[in-house]
C-alpha cells in the first residue's frame, strides 16, 4: 500500500493509469491527467455524514431500486478517475470494480479544507462523464445543493431528491442524526 506523497509532490510526478489502478493508496486519491490528487477526508463530520447518507440510501435500496457505495473509483474520462464520497447506482446497473458507466447519483460531502474552485472541477468532471444528479452536502453550514451544468441550487425546503425517483433525503433529519453521533 502506497502512502500518498505530500501535496506539492502531487503535481510533479506522473503516474500511469496502470500504476494508479494497480496501487492501493491510503487514503485513496483521484487521478487527473497523470497526477495523483489528494481528496479531503478524515474529519469526523465529513465521515459521519458520508456514512449516514450511505446508510439511509442502503436502508431504502430495495424500495428505491438502488445500491449505494462509498469511495468507489469512476473513470470519468480516458485520463481522469474520480472518487465521490457516495455514489448511487440502479440495482440493475452493471457491477464494475471501477465504474465506466455514470452512476445515478454522486454525492460530495464538504470538509473544512474544501475549496469551491476544486469542488467545481470535480463537478465538471462528473457532468462531462454523464452523471445527471450531483449533490454537495456541507455539514458545517448544514446545507445541501444540487449541482447542474449551470449552477448550484440550494435544496428546496431542505430536501435533496433525484427527479423521476423516490430518492429523497431530508437534510434536517440527516443533520439531527449527525448531532446524535
Amino acid at each position: 500500500m502506497a502512502t500518498l506523497p505530500a501535496f506539492d509532490e502531487l503535481t510533479q510526478d506522473q503516474v500511469s493509469v496502470r500504476e494508479y489502478l494497480t496501487t492501493s493508496y491510503r487514503p485513496d486519491c483521484d487521478y487527473v491527467d497523470g497526477r495523483l490528487e489528494e481528496r479531503t477526508v478524515g474529519e469526523f463530520d465529513h465521515g459521519t455524514v458520508q456514512a449516514l447518507l450511505a446508510q439511509i440510501i442502503l436502508n431504502h435500496g430495495r424500495e428505491w431500486g438502488v445500491m449505494a457505495a462509498t469511495e468507489v473509483r469512476m473513470r470519468v474520462s480516458k485520463t481522469r478517475f474520480r472518487i465521490p464520497d457516495v455514489l448511487v447506482v440502479r440495482r440493475d446497473a452493471p457491477r464494475e470494480p471501477v465504474l465506466t458507466h455514470p452512476p445515478l447519483l454522486a454525492i460530495e460531502v464538504l470538509s473544512s479544507e474544501d475549496r469551491m474552485s476544486r469542488v467545481q472541477v470535480r463537478i465538471d468532471d462528473f457532468l462531462s462523464f454523464g452523471i445527471e444528479n450531483i449533490w454537495i452536502v456541507d455539514p458545517a453550514r448544514r446545507t445541501g445543493f444540487r449541482a447542474t451544468a449551470d449552477h448550484l441550487q440550494e435544496a428546496e425546503d431542505g430536501i435533496l431528491s433525484v427527479p423521476g425517483t423516490s430518492i429523497r433525503i431530508d437534510l434536517k433529519e440527516l443533520f439531527a442524526a449527525l448531532d446524535q453521533a
